[in-house]
């Protein structure tokens, strides 16, 4: 085993130090930041947050965001379920260009995590990657896997997320959509439509509510109205998320949720369409008015 890397379980007085790894790498997730822990813990979710120590350039490698649950009033100890959410947070291209003789990060990683979890309690890990199939380091992850004796299942999130980097100016965002989406985006504009962000409370239950309407005419389940709210405590205030709803005539045609700074990579933005105010089949909306609000600052949606 290698003396240079160790594997250290961090607390939340080091919070800030896990948010700039999963902020500053590659494979940063929101998945892995550390408020989303705090969110799941009020689903019975037990967080533990682990790092792989370089001691010698003393930085952080590697680290994942585990999620434990086990029975109601049971300590994780007694046996529990370890679920590692679009992670762990590491370079899976690294055993591919080390020296032979060496072992790669993840083998580094996974070799010291795997007794600790078996020590503290857990039955089973499951590791959902934050890579696409298609993705290069998507075969070497699963290369790794497979040879720790990891076996597939039927993932927990959504396989595949459509995002749209907003960093490019307004005219090349427009320049790159089909024309019917152009033409519906300028209408939206001369019809008056707003966008604005969610001011408290009041307003995100007023999105609950065509939430709640829209799960049941699509048929998907959505979770409880505390629980986004709960996430809105959570993010908002450090300015990791935000909530933007789309009126017309003061009436809320269309919520698109934000998460933003976690994950070193453009600004990403996504609105549901849940509204036909605008005399349209399905009025496009001007995002670029959500991104000016946010500033646009790094970050991936999840909605």
């Amino acid at each position: 085993m290698s003396h240079r890397h160790t594997l250290r379980i961090i607390d939340a007085r080091q919070r800030e130090l896990w948010d700039n790894f999963v902020t500053s790498h590659e494979q940063g997730h929101f998945l892995q930041s550390w408020g989303w822990g705090t969110l799941k813990t009020g689903a019975d979710w037990h967080p533990l947050h682990v790092v792989l120590w370089d001691t010698q350039r003393e930085q952080i490698v590697a680290g994942a965001q585990i999620l434990r649950r086990t029975v109601a009033h049971m300590s994780p100890s007694l046996g529990h379920l370890a679920y590692i959410p679009r992670g762990p947070v590491l370079d899976w291209s690294h055993q591919e260009n080390a020296n032979p003789t060496s072992s790669g990060i993840s083998e580094l990683f996974f070799a010291q995590l795997l007794p600790l979890l078996r020590r503290q309690g857990a039955i089973a890990l499951h590791v959902e990657l934050p890579l696409e199939e298609s993705e290069e380091d998507s075969i070497a992850a699963q290369r790794t896997l497979i040879a720790l004796n990891f076996h597939p299942v039927h993932p927990v999130q959504p396989i595949r997320t459509i995002v749209l980097d907003l960093t490019p100016d307004e005219q090349s965002l427009l320049t790159n959509m089909k024309e019917k989406w152009r033409y519906n985006i300028r209408l939206a504009g001369r019809k008056g439509v707003l966008v604005r962000p969610a001011r408290g409370k009041e307003d995100a239950q007023v999105w609950y509510s065509l939430l709640q309407t829209t799960g049941q005419r699509d048929h998907f389940g959505i979770h409880s109205f505390d629980y986004y709210w709960r996430a809105w405590q959570i993010f908002a205030p450090r300015q990791q998320a935000q909530l933007l709803l789309a009126e017309y005539e003061g009436q809320l045609l269309a919520p698109g949720r934000y998460l933003r700074g976690m994950y070193g990579a453009p600004g990403y933005l996504s609105l549901r369409r849940v509204g036909q105010r605008i005399p349209q089949p399905h009025a496009q909306l001007p995002l670029t008015v959500g991104s000016d609000t946010l500033g646009k600052k790094p970050g991936r949606d999840l909605v």
